[in-house]
C-alpha cells in the first residue's frame, strides 16, 4: 500500500530524538542486569549461534548493521499517516519493546563497537526500537529511510531505481574508524535491496567507500542476539 507520508520541515535534517524513557543499562559488576527480568528470554533457549568469524569481524568495526524494527503489531498504518502522530501508524507491542532492549544489550554484551548516534527512520516504531536499544539521547532520525518504507508500496520502476541508487550511495559510506554504524529502519520487498527481513533481523554490510559499492557479508537473526545475551560472549 502506498501511503501519503507527511514530512515536516524539521525532518529534513538529522535531528536528535528526545529520551522516550530512561533505560537502565547493564554495566559489568552489576549483580542483576535488567534484561534478566524480560519475560521472553526463555522462548529462545535453543538459539542458533552466530558464526564466530562474523562476530569477530563486527568486534573489529568497519561495518553497517542494518536492522528492521522490532515487532510492531499494534494499530495499522493509516491512509492519512503522519510521522508526528503515532496513532496513525503501526506501533511496537510490549514484546517488540523487549526485543529492542535485548538487541541493544546483545550488542553491548558482544563488545561490538557502535558509532553514535545510531540512525533511525522517522516512523514511531523505528524510533522507539532505537530508543529501547540504545537510548533516545543516542539516536538521530534520517528522512532518507522513509524511502525504504515506500519501496513496499506501488512505485514506478523509475522511482524504485532512484531509491535503490541512493541506497547504494548511503551504504557505501564507511563508519568512523573502529566502529560499526547501526541503522534501524524497515524491511524490503522480497528480492529488492537488502531483501525481506524479520522483526529485528539484521543485515551486516561492508561499505567499500564512496563510489565503490558495498558487500553483504552476513545476516543476524534476533535469535542470535538472544544467544549473545544468555551466554558469556566476549
Amino acid at each position: 500500500m502506498n501511503h501519503d507520508v507527511t514530512e515536516s520541515k524539521e525532518l529534513r535534517q538529522l535531528e536528535p530524538l528526545g529520551q522516550l524513557r530512561p533505560i537502565n543499562y547493564y554495566h559489568e559488576g552489576d549483580t542483576v542486569p535488567y534484561w534478566s527480568h524480560l519475560p521472553y528470554i526463555s522462548r529462545y533457549t535453543q538459539a542458533v549461534p552466530v558464526q564466530q568469524s562474523l562476530l569477530e569481524l563486527l568486534q573489529g568495526g568497519g561495518y553497517i548493521l542494518y536492522a528492521r524494527h522490532a515487532e510492531a503489531n499494534v494499530g495499522a498504518d493509516q491512509p492519512n499517516l503522519s510521522l508526528q502522530d503515532c496513532t496513525t501508524q503501526r506501533n511496537l507491542s510490549d514484546f517488540g519493546r523487549s526485543q529492542a532492549a535485548t538487541y541493544g544489550e546483545a550488542i553491548r554484551r558482544a563488545r561490538i563497537p557502535v558509532m553514535y548516534p545510531v540512525v533511525a527512520s522517522p516512523f514511531c516504531r523505528t524510533r522507539e526500537t532505537a530508543d529501547w536499544a540504545f537510548g533516545g539521547d543516542y539516536v538521530q532520525i534520517d528522512p532518507f529511510l522513509i524511502d525504504i518504507y515506500r519501496l513496499n508500496g506501488n512505485l514506478s520502476p523509475t522511482e524504485q531505481r532512484r531509491i535503490l541508487t541512493n541506497l547504494q550511495s548511503y551504504l557505501e559510506v564507511e563508519p568512523t574508524l573502529g566502529n560499526n554504524k547501526v541503522i534501524i529502519a524497515h524491511s524490503f520487498p522480497s528480492g529488492v535491496g537488502l531483501n525481506s527481513l524479520p522483526n529485528m533481523g539484521t543485515v551486516v554490510v561492508r561499505p567499500r567507500g564512496e563510489g565503490n559499492g558495498y558487500d553483504v557479508v552476513g545476516h543476524l537473526a534476533f535469535e542470535n542476539m538472544v544467544n549473545w545475551v544468555s551466554s558469556n560472549v566476549d
